[in-house]
């Protein structure tokens, strides 16, 4: 007995290699998702099995006798179920053979007569996708798509909701059928409509900022009237929370955004969640977002904790306003990730000794620095210090 692990393409007869389809007319059970099963081409064998699992098709295909094929839409290394199955039969010792199909990839490519190799190649079906962190790779990223919350709708509502309404989408539905759609449109636009569940999706590059090291200038951001976390403290607060490319990080009190931006830059597959309570503070988030193209910066307006119920569970939190909640801020943050790393900052010492013993209620091995700046300033021929006010940076983190 020998299993086959086949791609069908794009579904239809048209887009199945000669490969598979003597695969599939020698196969004594076909066995596959119900949807797959039912688009077979003629000659072949009516023991079809409805099964997508690897331990379901183990079980279909016990006690064979002769060839059993497991079929898969498009390609069998491309976003395939074929990845979880290899294991459970390289295991076993069952012999097996993979036959390569047809991209949904490979298709739109092929409609849009562009080549695909240099795009960015993402699937957000049924699996949260970064999806503004994702375009701002500098290609043309290709989206699979699928589900209520990752399908295009979905994803240009996002994009839309991280400034990127205006970015060109195109979009292919039901790729190789005879009712297949090429649409193209602005993220803003796709996210006013409706499009089929077979739907692949090719967003353009996003515009972004050559990535430096944290510690923009404070001239560069947009301040108004909102207090701001200055340079040598934001790069300080980066350090010490150990920010890492793929982080999910909070704000917390985020005023100007300034530390969201630099958050946003230093985790570019990550996401960053800027929680403000002040109107006047998220619109300057908003545009230093713009200013930074920091696309995976959220803003999430509302006064802390009751704003980071729905949240994701963060990496690490930097809390720069509690508005007197520290606590059941921190509460919260820990809840959703006992280990998450933390950094306070303060000027007040009743600040400082409420961190401190916060943080120490929680478990949390505490260290404390002290940053205090001084800036030269021109009088006439000469240059003179000038003190800021000196910050304390409170750090939490668990033991391993």
């Amino acid at each position: 007995m020998e299993v086959i692990l086949a791609a069908l393409g794009g579904g239809t007869p048209n887009t199945l290699t000669a490969e598979c389809l003597e695969a599939l007319k020698s196969a004594g059970k076909v066995i596959g998702a119900r949807r797959l099963l039912q688009t077979l081409p003629e000659g072949v064998t009516s023991e079809r099995i409805p099964a997508v699992k690897p331990q379901e098709i183990l079980e279909a295909i016990s006690g064979a006798e002769s060839t059993c094929v497991v079929v898969y839409s498009g390609d069998t290394g491309f976003y395939s179920g074929t990845r979880s199955l290899l294991p459970f039969l390289q295991e076993r010792g069952i012999p097996f053979r993979v036959l390569p199909g047809i991209s949904s990839v490979q298709l739109l490519s092929a409609r849009l007569l562009r080549p695909w190799q240099d795009w960015n190649l993402v699937s957000a079906h049924g699996t949260h996708c970064p999806v503004a962190a994702e375009v701002t790779k500098g290609k043309p990223t290709f989206f699979l798509t699928g589900g209520k919350d990752t399908g295009v709708q979905a994803l240009c509502t996002r994009l839309t909701q991280a400034g990127l309404g205006d970015l060109p989408i195109t979009v292919g539905e039901q790729l190789s059928y005879p009712e297949e759609k090429i649409t193209r449109g602005t993220a803003r636009e796709l996210a006013e409509m409706s499009f089929h569940p077979l739907a692949v999706m090719l967003a353009e590059p996003a515009p972004t900022q050559p990535r430096r090291c944290p510690g923009y200038p404070d001239s560069a951001f947009t301040r108004g009237e909102v207090p701001m976390t200055k340079q040598e403290v934001r790069s300080a607060v980066l350090s010490k929370l150990a920010v890492s490319p793929g982080d999910i990080l909070w704000d917390v009190g985020a005023g100007t955004g300034s530390v969201s931006v630099e958050m946003a830059l230093a985790a570019p597959q990550g996401e960053v969640y800027a929680v403000e309570c002040n109107p006047e503070g998220c619109a300057l988030i908003a545009q230093n977002r713009e200013k930074f193209a920091a696309w995976n910066l959220h803003i999430v307006e509302g006064r802390a904790p009751e704003a980071l119920e729905t949240l994701p569970s963060p990496d690490a939190v930097f809390l720069g306003g509690t508005k007197g909640a520290m606590e059941p801020i921190l509460r919260c943050a820990v809840e959703k990730n006992p280990q998450v790393r933390i950094c306070i900052s303060a000027i007040a010492l009743e600040t400082l000794s409420q961190a401190i013993g916060a943080l120490n209620t929680l478990g949390y091995r505490v260290e404390v620095s002290q940053i205090a700046v001084s800036r030269s300033k021109g009088v006439g021929k000469l240059h003179l210090l000038m003190a800021n006010n000196p910050v304390f940076l409170i750090t939490g983190e668990k033991d391993d």
